[in-house]
C-alpha cells in the first residue's frame, strides 16, 4: 500500500511539473480556426470579420495561443505570408492579440477571463502576403477553458480584464517609423520618448490613467523587426517607475533584424499594485543603429484585475524581467542573405536617362533597373543630379501595393526574413503606393512617388518591402 501511494505521488508530482507555467490543471484545450482567409499579391490591409469560433459555455479562459496556417495545418512559412497581426476583440474591445512573434499567454492559477455565450467576438487581422500569388491561410488559436460545470471553475477566484497599452493609441493602423540613426547616442530610438518634442502631459495616446485601485496581473510586449523591448511604467504623483520590461529575443543569426524572434512576459507571480489617478504608459524601443523600421509597432495588453492585490512600485521593487513564451519556431529558419545570383547593379553600365520620364511598376517588376531584367532594361537608369526620380505603380490598379526601399549595394542576395534591410547609408522609402481605406490600410491612396531631390551622385539600391524578392537600382549622374 506504502509503495502504491508513493508511484501516486510520483505520478502527480511528474505530471504537474510538466504543465507550462501558469497551467491550470483542470482546463479543456479548445482549439479553434478562422478562416479560410485569402490573401491576395500585395494585400496590405486591415480587415474585420464576426468571429464564432469561440466557447459556447460560460466558462473562464486561462490561457492563449495563436498560429497561422495553411489549410493542412502547416504554419506559413515567415518569408512567405506572415501574421502583421491579429487582433481577437470581445464586445468591441481588444482581449487577445498576435503578431509574427506568436506569444503564449498563460493566467496564473486562480485567475481567468469571463467567457460567455452571448459574447460579440470579431477578428481583426492584416496578413502580408510576400509573394505573386494567392493564398488561402487560416488564424488558429488554442485556449484554455474551464467551464462554469466542472467543479475546477470554483478556484478561478480572480476576474481580469484586458487593458490595451499602445504607443500609438487604441486605432486600427497605429504604426511609426524608426529611421536609421535616429535616437540617442546609443543609436536606439524609443517610441515617444525621442519623438521631437514630445511631452508626456501632450501625448495621451501611450498611457492609461488607471479608474480605480486593482492589480496589474501580467504582459507580454509585441514588437516588430528591429525592436529591442517595450518598457511599462507607472507614475503616480510625479514619480515614474519601470514595473516590466519585455524584451526582446533572438534566435536570427544576424541579430535584432527578423521575425526569427520571441518576447518575455511577466513572471507568474507578477503583481503590481495600482492605485485610481496612477497613469500606466508603455513605451518601444528600436536598433537603429543597422537599418530603418518602416510601419513599426510596440503595444503591451494588460491582464488587470479591478480591487486586486499586489506589490506597490513605488514602496518595494517588483520584477521586471521575464521569460521568453517560446522557443525558435520552424517557419522562422529561411533567413536569406546568401548567394543568389544577381547582379551587383554598381558595376552595370547606365542605363536609359529618365530626366523627365518614369519608372514604371507592373506585374511586379521594374520596368528599367530590375535586378531580374535582361538587356538594356537590366542598366540603371539614370537622373541628373538636383533631380528626383518618379515610379509609378501600375499594379494598384489590381489592388497591389509596391514600395521603393532604400537598401545598401549591391541589395542582391537572397530573399529571407533577414534579407534584404532597410539599411542604406541614405534612407528613402516611399511608401505602400496603392489605394485603401484611410485608416485601415498601409496605402498612401497614390501610386506614384518621386525620389529625394538631393541624392549625391551615385548608384542607389533598393527593394519592396511588400514584396522583398522585387530589387531595382538607379544612378544619379553629376550635372554636366
Amino acid at each position: 500500500m506504502l509503495r502504491r501511494r508513493l508511484l501516486i505521488a510520483l505520478a502527480t508530482l511528474v505530471a504537474a511539473l510538466t504543465l507550462p507555467a501558469g497551467a491550470h490543471a483542470a482546463e479543456q484545450t479548445m482549439k479553434f480556426r478562422f478562416g479560410p482567409i485569402v490573401v491576395t499579391p500585395g494585400q496590405n490591409d486591415i480587415l474585420f470579420a464576426l468571429n464564432d469560433k469561440k466557447p459556447q459555455v460560460p466558462g473562464w479562459i486561462t490561457s492563449f495561443k495563436p498560429d497561422l496556417v495553411y489549410k493542412d495545418g502547416t504554419p506559413t512559412r515567415t518569408d512567405v505570408i506572415h501574421l502583421h497581426h491579429g487582433v481577437w476583440l470581445k464586445n468591441n474591445y481588444p482581449q487577445f492579440a498576435a503578431g509574427e512573434e506568436k506569444s503564449i499567454i498563460d493566467l496564473p492559477p486562480g485567475y481567468g477571463w469571463r467567457s460567455l455565450p452571448s459574447d460579440r467576438w470579431v477578428m481583426n487581422h492584416m496578413i502580408h502576403n510576400l509573394t505573386p500569388n494567392p493564398a488561402e491561410v487560416y488564424l488558429t488559436y488554442e485556449i484554455g477553458f474551464i467551464p462554469d460545470t466542472d467543479p475546477a471553475a470554483a478556484g478561478i477566484t480572480h476576474e481580469v480584464q484586458t487593458k490595451w497599452l499602445d504607443v500609438m493609441g487604441l486605432r486600427a493602423w497605429p504604426v511609426f517609423d524608426a529611421i536609421k540613426g535616429t535616437g540617442g547616442k546609443d543609436k536606439r530610438f524609443t517610441y515617444p520618448d525621442e519623438v521631437p518634442g514630445y511631452r508626456p502631459e501632450s501625448y495621451p495616446f501611450n498611457q492609461w490613467t488607471v479608474e480605480q485601485d486593482g492589480a496589474l496581473v501580467g504582459t507580454v510586449g509585441h514588437l516588430h523587426p528591429g525592436g529591442l523591448y517595450t518598457d511599462l511604467r507607472v507614475t503616480r504623483g510625479g514619480r515614474t517607475v519601470t514595473v516590466f520590461r519585455s524584451e526582446a529575443k533572438y534566435f536570427e543569426p544576424a541579430g535584432a533584424v527578423s521575425w526569427d524572434v520571441a518576447l518575455t512576459r511577466t513572471p507568474q507571480n507578477w503583481r503590481v499594485a495600482v492605485r485610481k489617478g496612477d497613469v500606466v504608459s508603455v513605451h518601444a524601443t528600436y536598433d537603429t543603429s543597422r537599418a530603418s523600421w518602416y510601419e513599426s509597432m510596440g503595444i503591451m495588453p494588460l491582464a488587470w484585475e479591478p480591487g486586486g492585490q499586489g506589490t506597490d512600485p513605488f514602496a518595494s521593487q517588483v520584477p521586471t524581467r521575464g521569460k521568453v513564451t517560446h522557443g525558435p519556431l520552424k517557419e522562422n529558419r529561411n533567413h536569406g542573405g546568401g548567394p543568389f545570383g544577381l547582379p551587383d547593379p554598381r558595376k552595370l553600365p547606365d542605363g536609359r536617362a529618365l530626366s523627365r520620364g518614369a519608372v514604371k511598376v507592373t506585374d511586379f517588376l521594374y520596368e528599367q533597373g530590375d535586378l531580374k531584367n535582361i538587356g538594356r532594361a537590366l542598366r540603371p537608369p539614370t537622373i541628373p543630379a538636383g533631380k528626383g526620380l518618379t515610379f509609378i505603380n501600375r499594379d494598384a490598379a489590381k489592388n497591389i501595393m509596391h514600395t521603393i526601399t532604400a537598401c545598401k549595394a549591391p541589395c542582391n542576395r537572397e530573399t529571407g526574413i533577414a534579407y534584404p534591410l532597410a539599411d542604406a547609408s541614405v534612407a528613402f522609402d516611399s511608401g505602400n503606393l496603392g489605394y485603401g481605406p484611410a485608416g485601415r490600410t498601409a496605402a498612401k491612396n497614390t501610386d506614384r512617388w518621386s525620389t529625394p531631390k538631393n541624392l549625391r551622385p551615385g548608384t542607389y539600391t533598393y527593394f519592396c518591402r511588400v514584396h522583398p524578392f522585387m530589387r531595382g537600382s538607379f544612378r544619379v549622374k553629376p550635372r554636366q
